[in-house]
């Protein structure tokens, strides 16, 4: 099990770095626990981004750009790519899909000031966060209403796949980095903008059982001692969110 880590800065796989990543420190936290109508700056997460994601604030808005490529290795790159790599996965019933990673222009704009929407709405496919290394995050579906049951076989060693035009994406837990920064720390944002974090909290691998109904819920966070509600991953369905945003979403474009 992995216990909480301070990071300094570090190189990762093909040298790109990450910021100093702060993790969830306190236990797990009800939803009921949640101070309605409160907003949260979450300007004090942003230095963790990576040097691939380009951070700028515009009014009351964050914007996030980034090429979408991953920064460690695929099968998904061209062959010729120095970060292609075959797949070494655990997934004996992995499978290569056709599609090979290509750049993309994402620009994510997510409110400065989260704050609980009046109504949860559902998320698209297609890009509904963005991680710290500037890889798209896509809900639980493979399409509309689809599971990813077959899907996940196509996902390679860091659980992430490129789709029909190139985009890189994870739809569950991205290996890469929670094995690099722990699988307490965040991981990324949404976009309402709401902060989505690792596996564990407070010593302990949560399950979609101690969650609300969108895959998150209220509490202290290293990052955020005052609280805030916050997403988690899960090994279990729906991974990453479950039926909505907790706030309002913002855009995605690219």
């Amino acid at each position: 099990m992995r216990t909480h880590r301070t990071h300094t800065r570090f190189a990762l796989g093909v040298g790109i770095a990450f910021g100093v990543l702060a993790c969830s420190t306190d236990s797990v936290v009800s939803i009921d626990d949640d101070p309605e109508g409160v907003s949260v700056d979450i300007t004090p997460i942003l230095s963790q981004f990576g040097s691939e994601v380009e951070v700028s604030i515009d009014g009351d808005v964050v914007v996030l750009r980034s090429n979408g490529v991953p920064n460690h290795v695929s099968p998904y790159f061209d062959q010729s790519n120095s970060q292609y790599a075959a797949y070494d996965g655990s997934n004996t019933n992995f499978a290569l899909n056709p599609n090979t990673i290509a750049e993309q222009n994402l620009v994510f704009r997510v409110p400065k000031e989260v704050q609980q929407a009046t109504n949860n709405a559902a998320t698209p496919l297609g890009p509904i966060g963005v991680a710290v290394n500037g890889v798209a995050i896509f809900n639980q579906y493979a399409g509309p209403n689809l599971p990813l049951t077959f899907e996940i076989d196509s996902f390679d060693q860091y659980n992430g796949h490129p789709q029909n035009t190139g985009q890189y994406h994870y739809h569950v837990e991205p290996l890469f980095i929670t094995g690099v920064v722990g699988e307490d720390a965040l991981i990324g944002l949404l976009l309402d903008g709401f902060p989505l974090y690792g596996p564990f909290e407070g010593g302990v691998r949560l399950t979609s059982s101690n969650l609300d109904d969108l895959h998150g819920h209220y509490g202290v966070t290293g990052d955020f001692p005052g609280g805030i509600y916050h997403y988690h991953i899960t090994a279990d369905d729906p991974y990453i969110n479950g039926s909505g945003f907790y706030g309002t979403a913002g855009t995605v474009t690219g």
